[in-house]
């Protein structure tokens, strides 16, 4: 089989891993990086022995394949003219700026029986990998995504740029179509939103509260999903998953309550026994590996066997979607009285 021909398009802080990562997959040949700035894309191609182009659309004749790492704004003209071409494309997230503009790369994906795979990157991350299956059917999500501020991506704000990660996840996670948002949102350095709550009602019931924020001195991002099966404690950035579920003890045995009430009960000792005896508590184990690695791996099989991806356009649409009621919600948020919410069609 001869090497698939990949290029990447966009080698800022981002697409320079891409385009690394490419560069060193078996039977992958990184045949260009297209960048507009010359002093930021000659140096990386020859770095990586490749070649150097300043417009992508160069060498649409010549690659099977293209990664799109170019800003949010752009994806809907770029990512649309390899696809309106027949060329598979892998497009950072979020899929476009708009939900209009994803639509269209859904379509013109359909239209030329293209692979359109969207980099939801976190779906990739080893610790989600493992917490996935002790999930079960989610009924309460809580997810925290904050940083410093990135000084990039200002073409977008914090919906697009962070939210969006958690909006991926928790859709995947619970399989109901959001039925309504209540959010928030203030700006502090940008021009636009900075700093986002969110809550997201499903039309099975579950509901997800999603904090976003990029002006903030640490950076943490972290789940925790609460179902019948007990809590799963998800750090998506030291890649630990620890879960809680009742023990035997108190599923079929009396209740910590109830020895409490008992005379002379040792009330500090059941405060220790609360976690092991009562709650089990689990550490997965989480596999090692780099979740962009994963991510492009995943699109050069897809392309080479004409599978669907993780995340196809169809479902980075569906989470585009969601951002884009958070987004309505924030705008129509009062400070003064009650806050609005956003209902689905």
């Amino acid at each position: 089989m001869s090497d698939l021909r990949v290029m990447v398009v966009g080698v800022g802080a981002l697409g320079r891993h891409h385009a690394r990562i490419v560069s060193g997959l078996p039977g992958v040949e990184l045949v260009a990086v297209a960048e507009p700035r010359e002093e930021i894309g000659r140096p990386i191609a020859d770095q990586l022995n490749t070649r150097w182009v300043a417009n992508g659309r160069d060498m649409i004749g010549d690659i099977d394949a293209a990664s799109i790492v170019v800003p949010t704004t752009l994806h809907g003209d770029i990512a649309g003219e390899f696809l309106e071409n027949g060329i598979p494309v892998l497009v950072e997230k979020p899929l476009a700026d708009s939900v209009a503009e994803g639509q269209r790369l859904v379509d013109l994906a359909k239209a030329g029986n293209s692979v359109l795979q969207v980099g939801h990157v976190e779906r990739f991350n080893p610790a989600m990998v493992a917490a996935r299956k002790a999930c079960g059917s989610p009924k309460y999500i809580r997810a925290e995504r904050v940083s410093p501020f990135p000084f990039r991506s200002t073409d977008i704000g914090v919906v697009h740029d962070l939210l969006i990660h958690d909006i991926d996840l928790v859709l995947d996670l619970v399989r109901s179509p959001v039925k309504n948002v209540q959010a928030f949102g203030i700006n502090v350095v940008s021009n636009h939103e900075d700093i986002v709550n969110a809550r997201l009602f499903f039309e099975n019931g579950a509901i997800a509260d999603l904090t976003a924020s990029r002006v903030n001195p640490d950076a943490k991002r972290g789940m925790q999903v609460w179902s019948p099966l007990g809590c799963v404690d998800v750090d998506l950035q030291t890649r630990e998953v620890t879960s809680y579920s009742p023990s035997e003890a108190l599923r079929y045995g009396r209740s910590p309550l109830e020895l409490a009430r008992e005379p002379g009960a040792d009330i500090e000792k059941l405060k220790a026994d609360i976690f092991g005896r009562f709650i089990e508590v689990d550490k997965a184990s989480v596999a090692e590996g780099d979740a962009l690695t994963a991510e492009l791996e995943e699109f050069v099989d897809c392309v080479r066997h004409g599978k669907k991806p993780a995340c196809s356009g169809d479902e980075a649409l569906e989470a585009l979607k969601v951002a884009e009621m958070v987004l309505e919600s924030i705008a129509a948020h009062d400070w003064g009285r009650q806050s609005n919410i956003a209902t689905a069609a």
